[in-house]
């Protein structure tokens, strides 16, 4: 998730969304997902996958206000934005971690978007159709990805 400008403080938020710090060992990111350096994750359940965005992510940018999904039926390509999280920090987009066809949306998230805080890895914001599995093979394994957000952290 890139976090541009904020229009609540005009500060740019740190583009490291999740609950979950590298650095603790209380916390760890589920092995059997997928991870996009712009910090969202996949969970594949044979040709679908859920999509959500990591504990670091949520950590980063504090407590979520809104949340912004596409409709069921969008197509979606891998890397492009496809909704945002607004928090009281800041806004950020949402980048697709492959490519696919949205099959659900978690409308609980219109009411409770700070249930993302509370759990970041159990909750899914998108179910997609995955169109090229082998994208899935580009992304990051929860070893790698924690190697990258504590590179990025310096933590």
């Amino acid at each position: 998730m890139q976090m541009p400008t904020s229009p609540l403080n005009g500060t740019k938020g740190s583009g490291n969304e999740s609950s979950e710090s590298p650095y603790n060992d209380d916390m760890s990111y589920p092995e059997s997902y997928r991870y996009a350096k712009s910090h969202e994750w996949l969970a594949i359940n044979g040709e679908t996958a859920s999509v959500g965005i990591t504990d670091y992510a949520q950590e980063s940018l504090g407590d979520i206000v809104f949340v912004e999904l596409p409709k069921v039926g969008q197509q979606l390509e891998a890397g492009a934005s496809f909704g945002s999280v607004e928090s009281v920090k800041a806004v950020s987009d949402l980048y697709a971690p492959v490519s696919g066809t949205v099959t659900e949306v978690n409308e609980s998230l219109n009411s409770a978007p700070e249930t993302i805080n509370d759990a970041a890895n159990d909750t899914w914001l998108i179910k997609i159709k995955i169109t090229n599995p082998d994208e899935a093979k580009a992304l990051l394994s929860a070893a790698d990805y924690e190697k990258f957000v504590s590179e990025e952290t310096g933590h």
